[in-house]
């Protein structure tokens, strides 16, 4: 997992190419598409995609603008942002130091995945 937390005037399609590094695809190099919403359109995204090797950008978008509609994939980000705000540091803005609110998202997902692998079988 990698998680990059920068300051709140940097758009999220701007800091995005800082997620997807060398490092990253090295760590991943299973994934082979990665889905974001229309907020992450733009060149500066699709360039560092590009730069990344195989993976494809998938922008996901709103068909109909004032319903609410199930998004094929993107209710998976907003699940895992459910998940996340379910920590009580990491449910308010406390920390001050951007370091700490990444460690605080790798430690809530460790968290998360510990819970899943050690979870009894149901089938057995």
């Amino acid at each position: 997992m990698n998680v990059v937390v920068h300051p709140a005037d940097v758009q999220d399609r701007d800091g995005a190419p800082l997620v997807l590094d060398r490092r990253t695809r090295r760590l991943f190099p299973f994934i082979e598409r990665i889905f974001a919403d229309a907020g992450y359109q733009g060149p500066t995204l699709a360039a560092a995609v590009a730069k990344t090797g195989t993976w494809a950008l998938e922008i996901v978008k709103r068909n109909e603008l004032h319903r609410f509609v199930v998004l094929p994939k993107r209710w998976i980000v907003e699940r895992t942002l459910a998940w996340l705000s379910r920590n009580r540091r990491l449910a308010r803005d406390f920390e001050r130091y951007a370091r700490t609110v990444a460690a605080f998202i790798r430690l809530a997902m460790i968290r998360l995945m510990l819970r899943r692998l050690t979870r009894p079988s149901l089938c057995s």
